[in-house]
């Protein structure tokens, strides 16, 4: 099955490169395509935080790698599947990032929080519904915790 989209935005400013650590305190904008009316974001200034789809798109579909590997190829950690990884090595190189929202400007959304570089296309944003977020406990390997120590660390 094959399904086109096409990028709802694009994320302005933040970081222009592709890093793996201290993404905290980055700002940046998922500017909207300007042809869609201002109605599309009224009350979405009433959420604390987005659900948005976005592409790796400095990624080559040559990365894409569909076997068992070791988190960022460290060895410390064991080989896990490419769906218990979240990175550009997926099929369709997308990924889901949940941004604080400080503002809505327009058709601009400031928001900090969100992992993807300047001119990132973005596929789809929504608000975080608390109540669709994951039911009961969470269960993780601690590899995740111990990777992401620094993720979201301010240089």
């Amino acid at each position: 099955m094959t399904l086109q989209i096409e990028a709802v935005g694009t994320v302005v400013g933040g970081r222009t490169e592709v890093a793996d650590e201290h993404w905290g305190g980055i700002e940046s904008i998922i500017r909207l395509d300007p042809t869609f009316p201002s109605e599309v974001v009224k009350g979405l200034d009433e959420f604390s935080h987005l659900l948005v789809i976005w592409h790796f798109s400095q990624s080559s579909p040559d990365d894409v790698a569909l076997h068992a590997r070791s988190p960022r190829n460290d060895p410390r950690w064991a080989p896990s599947g490419t769906f218990a990884h979240r990175n550009h090595r997926r099929p369709n190189q997308l990924a889901t990032s949940f941004p604080r929202l400080l503002g809505v400007d327009g058709l601009d959304l400031l928001v900090t929080g969100l992992d993807a570089v300047d001119g990132t296309p973005v596929y789809d944003v929504g608000p975080y519904f608390h109540e669709m977020g994951p039911q009961g406990g969470v269960r993780e390997p601690s590899w995740p915790a111990e990777m992401l120590t620094d993720y979201w660390a301010v240089r």
